[in-house]
């Protein structure tokens, strides 16, 4: 059984693909960076650390696996950089057949594998870096395989050195061609006795059911919104919710926390976000202690929309449902419209027109409905809607 014994996160190579040959980008945080979009994906993380973003502590001497993911069939390339700048490329190695691996999760070392890894300092921060190509790539210059050796000997030091050496190797690739990802973990400053650690935990998946199985309208949504940049990654299994289903993700930046919404025999699913999200669940609390939608909206029926800025000089997003809308406004906050007075706002052209954004909420008026806005306000007048000016 042999043991590598330098194993350091390595940051990541975050490749963004595109047709174009874009220079790749050197960066402190992940090394080397595709500056495009690709579709191809890959990501990684360590044992202790699933969701590929903290930075756990082993000791050296400890036991260590790691987790990767990818979207295509691909080259994989798992490289370690030390604390001292010493780095390790750990797979692929001569215990294993080929480095071109399918779609799919795998564990490295695998279940029976020849080999373990275990971590050997010197105490300090480590780094993982995994990176996929569709092509082979030349490492000729960056490790070699001498004699009977069953692991490289890198030759270059430092994740500077390694940046700039892997930035020639990719650089006349394609930009779909590849893509990085990193994850760290610190070495502590306490040996102990090495210890068998738990194989990586694989991320929630969108659309993922707790049995294994897959919500495919979720699925197809979360690739047609881009949900790597807008709603990041799945913080619960998609569960069922009245007569539906649901699943929360952790949204990305300003977007907020988001979720997937799946109506009972729609064969599409939307997502909602932030603030539009926080409104819908306090109203299906207030309606029903949120055990389904609230029916003055009912299920999300289209894809958010970011709305531009209007003539007083507010912008929001708007969120449709099967029933009605959610405005929200940053200025005024997040309200609901329904029936004829929304069907009537929106046919005058909604935030854009001259009511401007709703200030408050749909509302009963004497037994009438009434909404204001911005610019003016709508009521329901013996049937009959009258829209008003400020």
């Amino acid at each position: 059984m042999s043991t590598l014994k330098r194993i350091s996160a390595l940051t990541a190579l975050l490749a963004l693909a595109a047709p174009t040959l874009a220079a790749p980008k050197i960066s402190a945080q992940s090394i080397i960076v595709n500056p495009t979009q690709p579709e191809l994906d890959v990501q990684v993380w360590t044992n202790r650390d699933a969701s590929g973003e903290g930075n756990p502590v082993y000791q050296i001497g400890e036991r260590i696996s790691v987790g990767v993911k990818t979207n295509a069939d691909a080259y994989l390339y798992l490289f370690n950089v030390n604390a001292d700048g010493n780095i390790d490329l750990f797979f692929p190695n001569a215990y294993e057949d080929s480095n071109y691996v399918p779609a799919g999760t795998r564990v490295f070392p695998g279940n029976g594998a020849k080999y373990s890894l275990s971590v050997g300092g010197p105490n300090g921060q480590d780094k993982l870096l995994a990176v996929v190509s569709t092509t082979e790539l030349s490492l000729n210059d960056i490790a070699t395989f001498e004699g009977q050796q069953n692991f490289a000997t890198v030759s270059v030091q430092g994740q500077d050195g390694l940046a700039q050496a892997l930035s020639i190797v990719v650089n006349p690739l394609p930009d779909n061609a590849w893509v990085t990802d990193t994850a760290f973990f610190r070495v502590g400053n306490v040996a102990q006795t090495p210890q068998p650690q738990p194989t990586p935990v694989t991320r929630i998946q969108p659309g993922q059911r707790e049995d294994g199985s897959f919500d495919s309208a979720m699925v197809d949504a979360y690739v047609r919104l881009k949900g790597g940049e807008s709603l990041g990654q799945a913080t619960t299994y998609a569960v069922p919710w009245g007569d539906g289903w649901w699943q929360k993700f952790g949204g990305v930046g300003a977007y907020g926390d988001a979720a997937l919404l799946h109506a009972g025999g729609s064969s599409r699913s939307y997502s909602v976000h932030g603030r539009l999200l926080a409104r819908y669940l306090a109203l299906a609390q207030a309606e029903n202690g949120a055990t389904r939608p609230p029916s003055r909206l009912g299920w999300a029926a289209g894809d958010e929309k970011v709305i531009p800025q209007n003539r007083y000089g507010t912008t929001g997003l708007y969120g449709f449902f099967q029933n009605g809308a959610l405005y929200d406004s940053q200025k005024y906050g997040t309200f609901w419209l329904t029936g004829p007075v929304l069907k009537s706002y929106q046919g005058l052209g909604g935030s854009g027109s001259f009511l401007g954004f709703p200030t408050r909420d749909q509302t009963l008026l004497n037994g009438a409905w009434a909404a204001d806005f911005e610019g003016g306000s709508i009521r329901t007048v013996g049937g009959a809607v009258k829209i008003y000016r400020k």
